[in-house]
């Protein structure tokens, strides 16, 4: 309980303090909202869409339907605040994390702003801001990165410099592939293992667009709960830094689009798909070809933090959780 503790010092808001999730409907945001439900703390759960909540919690949980893009909106909600674990991005479609338009730019880089804005005249102690970044912000072995990624790093320095100045003291997570079930909204998210189970569920065959040795580290989004929740217990030692946060074993990707065909059929009673090398769209880039570095081992000495969802686990679990989501969306058909 060393989060309750370490804010209740700090508190005006006792005998619980207040933590801010931002984006706390989506995929990664559920699933931080559960891991808080367990802590004597009030959790405003924040997002454009209904946040899902526990049904039973020791956490006094307010949900706050709000679109955040709306200027002047982010201060109201963040009013109070012990801690902000900042979980809003947008990405949606399939290529929108590689394209930047005005939302993108507004919610992946204006939201950052807003919020070392809203506390620069803030007289109380400095609040905690936990930012969900990813594994791509990191060194790009010459590659140019994506879009999505420029924004990432433009919010980055916005924190660190609110965190040099003193307005808030703000952790950078640098999150590997997330992935899963998400355990309050049951949702498998929208990333390549989620997309690439639903082909298989349709026979369709797993593509690559490449020779498969290319390699990624799949973090279980509940393993990516627990960083955030755990980076607030550490605050002092991580406050100012950037952390990568990920599984620490990187995997070739046929491989593991061959263990989730398997899965699936496991499942189905099918054969599995086959996994299939294809030529590039003309919307693929540099990154797509190279497998970016994402080492947790700093984060855990410090922390204390280790995975605990083997990849094999996960698979199986989202296979499940993609089979009950087409079953559910059927039904409302």
């Amino acid at each position: 309980m060393k989060l309750a503790a370490e804010l209740l010092n700090q508190s005006k808001n006792t005998p619980k303090p207040l933590v801010v999730v931002l984006g706390a409907s989506g995929f990664v945001g559920s699933a931080v909202v559960e891991r808080l439900a367990a802590l004597p703390v009030t959790v405003r759960a924040v997002a454009r869409g209904v946040s899902p909540a526990p049904a039973e919690a020791v956490a006094d949980i307010e949900g706050c339907q709000v679109d955040l893009a709306r200027p002047g909106v982010l201060a109201g909600v963040v009013e109070g605040a012990d801690a902000v674990i900042h979980l809003a991005a947008q990405v949606d479609g399939d290529r929108s994390w590689r394209a930047a338009d005005e939302r993108s730019e507004r919610v992946n880089v204006g939201l950052m702003s807003d919020l070392v804005e809203a506390f620069e005249a803030r007289n109380t102690p400095a609040p905690a801001v936990v930012f969900a970044s990813t594994a791509q912000a990191g060194s790009s072995g010459g590659h140019p990165r994506a879009a999505y990624a420029r924004q990432k790093i433009a919010a980055e320095e916005l924190l660190r410099e609110g965190s040099a100045r003193g307005t808030v003291r703000g952790v950078v997570l640098r999150l590997s592939t997330v992935y899963g079930r998400s355990p309050l909204s049951g949702s498998p998210g929208r990333g390549v293992l989620a997309a690439m189970t639903r082909r298989a569920l349709a026979g369709d065959p797993l593509t690559m667009w490449h020779d498969g040795s290319v390699e990624r580290d799949f973090l279980h989004v509940r393993d990516a709960a627990h960083a955030f929740v755990t980076a607030l217990d550490h605050l002092p030692r991580l406050q100012g830094g950037d952390w990568s946060v990920g599984s620490g074993h990187r995997a070739r990707l046929d491989e593991v689009f061959r263990s989730l065909a398997a899965t699936v059929a496991e499942r189905t009673g099918r054969p599995p798909v086959p996994v299939l090398s294809v030529e590039p769209p003309d919307f693929a880039e540099a990154g797509d070809f190279h497998t970016p570095q994402c080492d947790p081992a700093a984060f855990s000495a410090v922390t204390g933090w280790s995975p605990a969802v083997p990849l094999p686990e996960g698979l199986e679990e989202l296979v499940a959780a993609v089979v009950a989501a087409e079953a559910s969306t059927s039904r409302d058909r």
